[in-house]
């Protein structure tokens, strides 16, 4: 898989370690995903974040992952989601800048799903969100109660961190264009079965016009 290794994104706290995936071909959008919570051991290299980047590659879709203060390389220290939102925000603009011609998606896992849907339901260049293991028991996805983005769920059948039934709920409550994927069997963070998370990922986005709304503007 082709890569550029990218040293640093400039950051609101100082520089955040990224790294961004590019597809064989020429992207059709830039997906920017962010990882489960720092102290917990998330990071970039998270497997089912590592699986998930692949797999947009795979679709054309080039992934840029990185940091969140404090982890790695990245300058700064954990901010209760609060600088990690800036985080995001500030690879956003990253990614806009570096293709400003194409689609952005806004992905993220457990904790870092949160971070990306909250940010990613405010921000007009964003054309679609990707929750993989979303901790809706423990965080506030308000922000997608009222979105028009299309919104979709990847969720282990046995999240021993969060229910199937809470994310189901959740589910309920956002509006279409939307779509969960239930992998069987898997934990929160899909131990074992990380490569399903690719499968899924392929399986939700791959025919999927990613640039609708760019397209209908």
């Amino acid at each position: 898989m082709p890569t550029d290794l990218l040293r640093e994104i400039p950051g609101p706290a100082g520089r955040l370690e990224a790294r961004l995936d590019l597809p064989s071909g020429a992207p059709r959008a830039i997906a920017v995903v962010a990882h489960p919570h720092p102290q917990f051991g998330g990071t970039m290299h998270t497997r089912a974040v590592h699986e998930a980047a692949k797999a947009l590659t795979g679709i054309g879709v080039a992934a840029l992952r990185f940091n969140f203060r404090g982890v790695g390389l990245s300058a700064g220290s954990f901010d209760e989601g609060m600088g990690e939102q800036e985080d995001f925000r500030a690879a956003l603009d990253f990614a806009a800048a570096r293709v400003p011609t194409l689609p952005i998606l806004a992905a993220g896992m457990s904790f870092g799903s949160w971070v990306a849907m909250t940010v990613g339901a405010a921000d007009r260049r964003v054309a679609l969100l990707l929750a993989i293991a979303a901790p809706a028991n423990r965080y506030d996805y308000k922000a997608l109660h009222t979105s028009i983005t299309p919104t979709f769920f990847i969720h282990g059948e046995e999240d021993e961190v969060t229910p199937l039934r809470f994310v189901r709920k959740l589910y309920g409550e956002v509006p279409a264009p939307k779509e969960l994927v239930v992998i069987e069997g898997a934990d929160h963070v899909f131990d074992g079965k990380a490569s399903l998370v690719a499968e899924a990922v392929e399986d939700l986005l791959g025919d999927f016009d990613i640039g609708w709304e760019h397209n209908a503007s």
